[in-house]
């Protein structure tokens, strides 16, 4: 990046930064809303509610000022984000001309016409002349050599990777990953609320000078949170000793790579905790989940519409006849852009297939071009490990919402594979998402049901739950479960040994009886009605299992 739109970026980053924090207050003054009305309701005296309307009028100023402040970054973010865009339009040459740096260009070809991730001789010098980004590939270094001189030398050292870098782990993921740039890609900060349109009336017809007609857009908010994806990536020793360049390249490309196919998964068939929540997931839901935010937009049952069967014996145009009426059901009243058919290289031959039955020309060309034909849409290729044999994925791409968390990190792991020279490494990014306007979308199986889930690897350095858990020869209420935490206990006994199974061997638990501490496997006195706590750890994993006890 030109150091013009290195510092607009780190900028932008900052107010973007201060904004977030801004928008954290909205919570506390909800709940002192909250309060306020429930005293407004208590207050009997004339002091009592002379007291409370001073507490309203200074809560309703300090919204107006937290109104104008936010207002205030939002548009200094907008003007640099402007700024930023007319900075990366501006051709190499006149960047030079305009910040008078005719010297060094010399230094600046020992790398000759060499491009790195698309950008120029100029960009990419002053890309590796940023002291964060030598910062940071220097130390990517002095945790690299540790490895070898240690072999498995255990560290939880974590480098945050700098902006500029990230910006390009980022174009590199949007390369490698076939849906991140198909949807709604959001930068945010922290735990953040979404604004989302709602139903959308419409406008109404009247004299020129008239007076306008009120009418309601509906806003609604989907609110995401920070998920991790990540994984441990090989990096070749000489390359640690190599160039700057070599160095990270390696790391951008391992870490684009990993991540993007991790999104495409859960951008798809996401379970939605820690997470995204998938498309087909979300179309299969039969019933409002229980988490469902009150402030979204009101939960609708897509399973019988948006889940769609074509028959195995329909081929030809009577086959394409069925793709065109499955994709009458993706409602595009809120979308701008164009719809997108995913699927796997199988599936994608047997539409091939299918077009050369009943057009050996045009239909065979716009399948080619990578265009469904008849119903029209790019048609996206995926692995067959992220989407099956069978299977197709449409709908508008901007209707899902999948926020980008500041703050991905890259750390040594503890391993270090010894005969391939080989330094590991972990990478992590954090998203979120969710198809905001879930009936833009539409999932189709051919000649059987759509599958409507995927299995994801298994997050065992962080899985916080237990395989069994034993209160003597007492039976639990309901039956244990790995994800049910709350039961009860009619107890028979006057004593019970409490036993807690985990299911990672990392794990830790802590186990408490009436609020004393408790040894796993010990056995405890059973009296009245008490609550017995087992908190489970596993890294960041915490999960509280409880049960009420009744002798």
């Amino acid at each position: 990046m030109a150091l013009r739109a290195i510092m607009l970026r780190e900028r932008i980053k900052r107010k973007k930064e201060e904004l977030a924090r801004c928008r954290e207050k909205e919570a506390d003054f909800a709940k002192r809303e909250k309060e306020l009305e429930t005293a407004i309701g208590e207050a009997e005296t004339d002091e009592e509610q002379a007291e409370v309307e001073k507490q309203v009028e200074s809560l309703e100023r300090e919204k107006e000022e937290h109104g104008e402040a936010v207002e205030k970054l939002e548009q200094e973010i907008r003007e640099a984000e402007e700024e930023l865009k007319k900075a990366e339009e501006e051709p190499p040459e006149r960047r030079g001309q305009r910040t008078g740096r005719e010297t060094g260009r010399k230094e600046r070809r020992s790398m000759g016409t060499r491009r790195f991730f698309g950008l120029a001789a100029e960009e990419r010098d002053a890309f590796f002349a940023d002291e964060e980004v030598r910062g940071f590939l220097e130390r990517t270094r002095e945790l690299g050599r540790a490895s070898v001189r240690e072999r498995r030398a255990v560290t939880g050292t974590e480098l945050t990777i700098p902006t500029v870098v990230l910006d390009l782990i980022r174009q590199n993921v949007t390369e490698y990953s076939k849906m991140a740039g198909r949807v709604r890609l959001v930068p945010v900060s922290g735990k953040e609320r979404q604004t989302v349109m709602g139903s959308i009336p419409e406008a109404v017809w009247t004299e020129m000078c008239a007076k306008l007609n009120e009418i309601d857009f509906g806003f609604t908010q989907t609110e995401v949170d920070g998920y991790k994806v990540g994984g441990v990536i090989y990096i070749c020793e000489a390359t640690l000793e190599d160039s700057d360049y070599n160095l990270a390249s390696e790391i951008i490309q391992a870490l684009g790579i990993a991540i993007g196919i991790a999104l495409d998964k859960a951008i798809l068939y996401g379970y939605g905790t820690k997470m995204p929540l998938g498309i087909v997931t979300r179309l299969a839901q039969t019933e409002e989940p229980s988490d469902y935010p009150a402030n979204a937009r009101p939960w609708e049952n897509l399973s019988t519409t948006n889940l769609i069967t074509i028959p195995s014996a329909k081929s030809g145009l009577d086959f394409y006849k069925e793709i065109v009426k499955a994709g009458g059901k993706i409602k595009g009243k809120y979308a701008r852009g164009t719809k997108f058919w995913a699927m796997n290289d199988t599936t994608y031959t047997a539409l091939k297939v299918e077009a050369m039955t009943f057009n050996s020309s045009g239909a065979i060309v716009a399948v080619q071009s990578g265009t469904m034909p008849v119903a029209g849409g790019d048609i996206i290729i995926l692995s067959d490990e992220i989407i099956p044999d069978g299977n197709i994925i449409a709908g508008y791409g901007e209707l899902y919402l999948l926020a980008e968390r500041a703050g991905s990190k890259f750390a040594r792991s503890d391993e270090y594979r010894f005969a391939e020279d080989q330094v590991a490494f972990k990478g992590t990014a954090r998203y979120d998402g969710e198809p905001v306007i879930a009936e833009g979308f539409i999932a189709i199986g051919i000649g059987s049901a759509p599958v409507t889930s995927a299995t994801f690897t298994g997050d065992t350095a962080n899985d916080a739950t237990l395989e069994r858990l034993e209160v003597g020869s007492e039976e639990l209420s309901p039956a244990f479960a790995a994800g049910k935490y709350a039961y009860t206990v009619a107890a028979k006994g006057t004593t019970a040994k409490i036993k807690a199974i985990l299911t990672q061997e990392g794990a830790t638990v802590a186990i408490t009886y009436a609020g004393k501490k408790n040894l796993n496997g010990e056995a405890v006195e059973l009296s009245g009605t008490k609550t017995l706590s087992v908190k489970v750890k596993n890294g960041l994993g915490e999960q509280r299992y409880n049960v009420e006890i009744t002798k």
